[in-house]
């Protein structure tokens, strides 16, 4: 057991070096040897608890790789995280990303114990709205349906006819069969959208600190010194960065396109951590990284994770009401995802 203080790099022992040695040599292009004897301690006790108390590891993409490659049993986008939580046999889950992820997870495994390593792990585009704005929303436009991304809390969720993702969110809003749909929270994701349909798109100003810090001119700069570069881009960014890139995609959508098209130079217009963890997994590609952080997901580490597991702290606690209101929200996206 590593003692209280977790002294580096003393823990870092012959029976640590041995167990983790494996896992280095997957992120070792990645992570620096001097750093390794840091996070391994952590990782092997990680490893070992986890499996003793039945508790399930959900990672998201934009976690670091310490986090992501070598103590995760799930990762993915915020959604299939939340689906993978539902179906595990895990007596507890762990959501190594932000708090609405945390919920709705929570929201499709309602009996599960669900903890998040950091409660403050937040979200700009979840705190640009709440409950009362949309009901305030429903007043001003009667019967116009509610569109709501995922990125939101379970409150919102509830709120709402229907949720969506950023894959799939032109498929959901087409499918309502209206001229006119209200679309929360993010504004950049909204035009990009609105660009794509007739439908008419009342939209929020809610953005996400990330990518709405991309500028067009940031990406032709690249494109200029690197001429044969391919731009994916998260369609949370603006619409001018949307113009100049070559693929526009959820955080799945451009994993999936550097995996199936082996792109010889790329750069991921996102969250710095997700190109670090796609290039691991595509070692022929070489990644440009114009590099945003996210200070909510940079909250989770290893040491919040075995905090979390050791008490058992951080519950996620959703009230039963919102849970099924919720829930319908989500069952409806679901829902039209089958009939298509």
């Amino acid at each position: 057991m590593l003692n209280e203080n977790l002294q580096y790099p003393s823990d870092f022992n012959s029976e640590v070096k041995d167990a983790t040695a494996h896992l280095y040599k997957g992120v070792e292009k990645i992570i620096p040897e001097v750093e390794w004897p840091f996070h391994a301690p952590l990782i092997h006790e990680i490893n070992k608890l986890k499996k003793e108390k039945n508790i399930a590891i959900l990672t998201h993409n934009y976690q670091t790789p310490e986090i992501f490659h070598c103590v995760s049993d799930i990762v993915g986008d915020s959604l299939k995280l939340a689906y993978e939580a539902r179906d595990s046999e895990a007596d507890t889950i762990i959501v190594c990303g932000v708090h609405f992820m945390a919920e709705t997870a929570k929201i499709l495994s309602p009996n599960k114990n669900v903890l998040i390593p950091d409660t403050r792990a937040g979200c700009s585009l979840s705190e640009s709205i709440t409950a009362e704005d949309i009901r305030l929303l429903k007043q001003k436009y009667p019967g116009v349906p509610v569109v709501t991304y995922v990125n939101t809390s379970a409150d919102v969720k509830a709120e709402t006819d229907v949720c969506c993702t950023s894959g799939n969110a032109k498929h959901v809003v087409e499918s309502l069969g209206v001229d006119k749909v209200i679309f929360l929270p993010d504004e950049y994701l909204a035009k990009n959208i609105a660009a794509q349909t007739d439908v008419k798109i009342i939209s929020w100003k809610g953005r996400c600190e990330v990518h709405e810090r991309f500028t067009a001119d940031e990406i032709m700069a690249y494109k200029k010194q690197h001429k044969d570069i391919v731009v994916l881009a998260h369609p949370e960014c603006s619409p001018e960065v949307i113009a100049v890139s070559d693929f526009a995609g959820s955080t799945a959508g451009m994993s999936n396109y550097v995996k199936d098209n082996q792109p010889g130079r790329v750069i991921m217009v996102t969250e710095c951590s997700m190109s670090d963890n796609v290039a691991i997994e595509n070692p022929n590609v070489e990644f440009i990284r114009p590099c945003n952080l996210c200070p909510h997901m940079k909250r989770i580490s290893l040491k919040k994770i075995y905090d979390a597991i050791r008490f058992n702290q951080h519950q996620i606690l959703v009230d039963k009401a919102i849970i099924d209101k919720a829930r319908l929200s989500i069952d409806r996206m679901l829902e039209i995802g089958r009939s298509s």
